[in-house]
């Protein structure tokens, strides 16, 4: 799936990936890769500024790390973090169930549906 699509949910879904605990970039993408059985192979192109921006936004901490000779910028969940995790979560749950009731033609909670033009 493209990074085009993933607009607007994916910090939402990095965030996630961190809640598991602490991962570098290469992780991430791993993580997200893995856990969507392949459907989200994004390029660091899209994970990396993703990244930046949640950690300036001071949704997660990053650090330094030296593994087999490398620095690696490890990142975790912040309390500010995990509180947002909380309500995309939320979010991503009303948002699915408005779109399921309007492609199956279903009332959005308890609400009639608009009518067919």
């Amino acid at each position: 799936m493209s990074a085009e699509v993933l607009k607007g949910h994916l910090d939402g879904m990095i965030l996630a990936v961190l809640a598991a605990g602490p991962r570098h970039g290469y992780g991430v993408i791993d993580a997200l890769r893995t856990r969507t059985g392949g459907r989200f192979d994004l390029p660091k192109g899209t994970i990396y500024p993703a990244l930046h921006r949640l950690e300036q936004a001071g949704l997660i901490d990053g650090a330094w790390s030296r593994e087999g000779g490398r620095q690696r910028r490890t990142y975790t969940l912040s309390a500010a973090g995990h509180r947002q995790l909380g309500q995309e979560r939320a979010s991503w749950r009303d948002f699915v169930a408005a779109v399921g009731a309007l492609m199956e033609g279903n009332a959005v909670m308890g609400e009639e549906p608009w009518p067919a033009l």
